[in-house]
């Protein structure tokens, strides 16, 4: 299956919305963004950067800005996912096709295509977490060897995930059941949520 085929699959799932995001595509297919599918999501990329992501769910469809802070937004209508998470990714919602202005689209597409050449970017933050072990997991080490070794043995990631799990517990109590429940896993080897990764 072509990316296009996927492309027209994905919206076509999407019955009450299909039709205005057909109009969608076709408004993003008139720019220079090349069409892909990444996923499962219609993308469109310039020079291998993903610019502009196209989606619909049960409530709303619109259309998602990678680098969308650097829009000029001049009606206001740019959402952030996560106010204070998210830094770069603005999105358009609609909860109706009839809102959709397909001009005003094609002047954020356009927009959000220049300031890709151009290099606007949010670059991703990649520095080190410093890794803080709670004293219930410190004295747990002291204890038993063997979980301080399987837990350093653990990548820096799942070492964080079970410290902030352990730690962010409010009662020491509740703490000494989180450390009860991760023990088994540390020791073999499992990250906390690696249970719901590639699902």
């Amino acid at each position: 299956m072509t990316d296009s085929q996927k492309v027209l699959n994905y919206i076509d799932k999407q019955p009450q919305w299909s039709e205005a995001m057909h109009q969608l595509r076709e408004v993003l297919l008139n720019t220079e963004a090349l069409e892909t599918v990444k996923w499962g999501m219609p993308t469109y990329t310039v020079n291998g950067k993903n610019v502009i992501g196209l989606a619909g769910f049960k409530n709303h469809f619109g259309l998602w800005f990678f680098q969308g802070v650097f829009l000029s937004d001049p009606k206001g209508l740019l959402r952030n996912a996560q106010e204070g998470k998210t830094k770069a990714m603005r999105s358009l919602h609609f909860s109706d096709p009839l809102q959709v202005d397909y001009k005003l689209v094609k002047a954020y597409a356009l927009e959000a295509i220049e300031n890709q050449k151009l290099g606007k970017e949010v670059k991703a933050d990649r520095t080190k977490k410093e890794l803080l072990i709670p004293p219930v997991l410190e004295k747990a080490f002291k204890e038993q060897l063997s979980l301080k070794t399987a837990f350093y043995a653990l990548s820096p990631g799942k070492q964080r995930e079970y410290a902030t799990h352990i730690g962010e517990a409010k009662r020491e109590a509740t703490q000494l059941g989180r450390l009860e429940k991760s023990t088994a896993m540390i020791l073999n080897g499992v990250g906390l949520n690696d249970k719901y990764k590639n699902c």
